[in-house]
């Protein structure tokens, strides 16, 4: 590995310049291993903060390679909640039993525009929502 160096006349103090594939490679170990970006950034010789800013151009695909194009990108999607407090006539079937089936207290909708539609009713866990949206991803 070829370092580029700028040696000041009077300066003791070497600068690195790291080329846009060693800050590629050096931003996948973050997100693929299970060290803290500070411990792998000592053992690189990098300052944390400045690993931390190469993972922002690389979520940005400011680095170039295929690496940033392949790597999962994080999106924000749209969520929604609404409140479905029952009706003062809806609360009186359940009081009298007139209602023929309890409803779930939980629903999520999940709507992936172009894509599919699930919905999950009733009590569910994290890992459940996670595998769904897992298998959608792909």
């Amino acid at each position: 590995m070829e370092v580029g160096v700028e040696v000041g006349e009077d300066s003791p103090v070497q600068r690195r310049y790291w080329t846009a594939a060693e800050k590629r490679r050096i931003v996948e170990l973050t997100m693929s291993s299970s060290q803290s970006v500070a411990s792998l950034a000592r053992q690189h010789g990098v300052n944390a903060n400045q690993v931390f800013y190469w993972r922002k151009q690389y979520h940005a695909g400011q680095l170039g390679g295929e690496s940033a194009v392949e790597a999962p990108s994080l999106r924000l999607l749209p969520v929604s909640v609404v409140n479905e407090t029952p009706s003062e006539a809806e609360r009186s079937e359940a009081d009298t039993g007139v209602q023929e089936s309890a409803s779930p207290g939980l629903t999520m909708n999940i709507e992936i525009p172009g894509r599919a539609l699930v919905s999950l009713e009733g009590a569910f866990d994290a890992a459940v929502v996670r595998a769904v949206l897992e298998s959608l991803r792909g």
